[in-house]
């Protein structure tokens, strides 16, 4: 995706040991995190290393986010607090103990399966867990696919979709009941087929690291593999506000699924703002961290147009 010139905030194309280390950030981060990051993880995971480990390295990729937003931003101003920084943070804090509490339980759990697990222990260990990913993308995606058609799920999945900027912290910023069913429905079946509760944990810290790249500001490029991975450039693109225009991109891991189910959308011309995320049906949802956890029990909670609300335009605006 080109950069963009009318955001102030961008670095400069070129010239200087500032545009170096920015062109080395934009090419680089996304192999930092998603095989830096993963890899480590896997090694410690592999070798027996305490657990205590992973926080602080998920922990580092979060400081490593939030340093290259800064860096190469999309847009400067979504790394500005919008009064939502404090909300968002209770959010990750929520949702990341509903994940730790669900791999804390995994070892139960794959002991009381009443049969022979089919899962493939014997492959390297690094197969068991792009095995595991690939399968959870799957379920994931599919849950996140009905809570754009189902009203139930929508209510619990709107929260999400109330984001008026774009960054690392986004992708945590979810309604946990929402979060816990996304979760069941890609580790249920992992969990059937025997998966270790190493496995699982790897898969949870890459879930992790994908969440970052997935909603961060940073102008990264990945270049062909943007059609394929489910990585910031293409999820704005489910971001925009207008029903039925978002209804794309699905995929938490990867894009394979949503070229499947004929959602795969992608523009590389296409630049975006504050005014194109939200939703044009609800532009009053509500922004306070209980209030977001209340909203979708409350008869406000359906995302129904009112006439006074934005109507989706015939064709989506490009600023």
């Amino acid at each position: 995706m080109a950069t963009d010139t009318s955001d102030p905030s961008v670095p400069p194309a070129s010239g200087g040991t500032r545009a170096a280390v920015a062109a080395l950030a934009r090419y680089g981060y996304a192999p930092v995190m998603l095989i830096g990051v993963n890899g480590t993880g896997l090694l410690l995971i592999s070798s027996g290393a305490p657990k205590a480990w992973l926080p602080v390295l998920l922990g580092g990729a979060v400081c490593l986010s939030f340093a290259v937003e800064r860096l190469i931003p999309y847009r400067g101003g979504w790394n500005d607090d919008h009064h939502d920084t404090r909300r968002d943070v209770a959010h990750a804090l929520v949702n990341e103990a509903v994940v730790l509490a669900g791999l804390a339980i995994v070892p139960t759990l794959s002991a009381l399966t009443p049969w022979t697990g089919i899962w493939p222990t014997a492959w390297p260990f690094v197969l068991q867990v792009l095995l595991a990913v690939l399968v959870a993308d799957l379920g994931i995606t599919l849950v996140h696919y009905a809570s754009h058609k189902v009203g139930a799920l929508w209510r619990l999945h709107a929260v999400h979709h109330s984001v008026k900027r774009f960054y690392g912290l986004n992708g945590l910023m979810k309604h946990p009941l929402h979060q816990t069913l996304e979760t069941a429905a890609g580790f249920t079946p992992l969990l059937l087929a025997g998966l270790p509760a190493d496995v699982a944990t790897a898969a949870a810290l890459a879930t992790g690291v994908q969440l970052l790249m997935q909603h961060s500001n940073a102008d990264y490029r990945v270049g062909p593999l943007v059609h394929v991975l489910a990585l910031n450039e293409g999820h704005r693109f489910h971001h925009l506000k207008w029903a039925g225009v978002g209804d794309v991109n699905f995929g938490l891991f990867t894009l394979l699924w949503d070229h499947l189910l004929g959602t795969h959308s992608y523009d590389a011309t296409r630049r975006f703002t504050s005014d194109d995320l939200g939703m044009a049906a609800k532009p009053r949802y509500p922004t306070a961290y209980l209030a977001q956890i209340a909203e979708p029990f409350r008869a406000s909670g359906a995302c129904h147009a009112a006439p006074e609300d934005e109507a989706r335009p015939a064709v989506v605006p490009r600023p």
